[in-house]
């Protein structure tokens, strides 16, 4: 294995802050407590790039961001939907592991292996807020959208109400409407709240967040990322 010792011990301990293994994979395939990317449930909803088009890229701090939120395990894993996965959140296939996936994915992937894989599986996001959004975005605010995107999908993102606070270029309302999406499964998930803050406060970055209250009228509904809208 290519992993270092301060990996391996870092998988183990969030295995065990999940609540251990399916006995079934013990000893090999763990099952960790951690939810799919909403990017890889939703193949015929990939956005194209318009020809000509280059893909914007997610600066460091943004890739930063989605790191810190995905976390990091460098053996093969099952997540809680028993699909089989590694490094920052990175899709093997949809299925559980069964010892036939890349060699390379078997012996483990380096954090710097990891963050090529999830620089890679971030243009879906990427395409998705390049083509959804039609006003300017800084640097911060199209980064913490693409983290957005790549944790509820890019389905999910067109028929927001975030989508259309944006392109309606009321950044204002744009706290109010991250926070709704904060479910999954039907409850709420104190990750998602932590990383709709994240985001938040990435979007703002130097810049001030106007309101503290939601006004009269905006829907503040909490919204479960597996359903999405409507």
């Amino acid at each position: 294995m290519r992993n270092s010792v301060a990996t391996m011990v870092l998988a183990a301990a969030v295995i065990a802050l999940a609540g251990g293994c399916d006995t079934a994979d013990r000893g090999k395939f763990p099952t960790v407590d951690r939810m799919t990317a909403g990017i890889f449930l939703e193949p015929e909803e990939r956005a194209v790039l318009p020809a000509g088009m280059e893909l914007r890229p997610v600066y460091a701090r943004g890739i930063e961001l989605t790191k810190l939120s995905e976390g990091f395990v460098g053996e093969l894993y099952n997540d809680a939907a028993n699909y089989c996965t590694i490094a920052y959140g990175h899709l093997v296939k949809l299925a559980p592991c069964d010892g036939t996936e890349p060699p390379a994915f078997l012996d483990g992937v380096t954090q710097k292996e990891g963050t090529e894989l999830l620089v890679e599986d971030m243009g879906t996001a990427q395409v998705a807020v390049m083509t959804m959004v039609d006003v300017d975005l800084t640097d911060s605010q199209y980064a913490a959208l693409c983290d957005f995107v790549f944790n509820v999908g890019s389905g999910n993102f067109r028929r927001s109400t975030l989508r259309k606070v944006l392109n309606a270029g009321d950044f204002d309302g744009v706290p109010f409407q991250l926070r709704r999406w904060v479910k999954a499964g039907g409850r709420e998930l104190p990750g998602l709240v932590t990383r709709r803050e994240r985001e938040i406060e990435l979007f703002f970055d130097g810049l001030p967040v106007a309101r503290a209250a939601p006004p009269p009228g905006v829907e503040v509904e909490p919204v479960d990322i597996r359903a999405g809208e409507g």
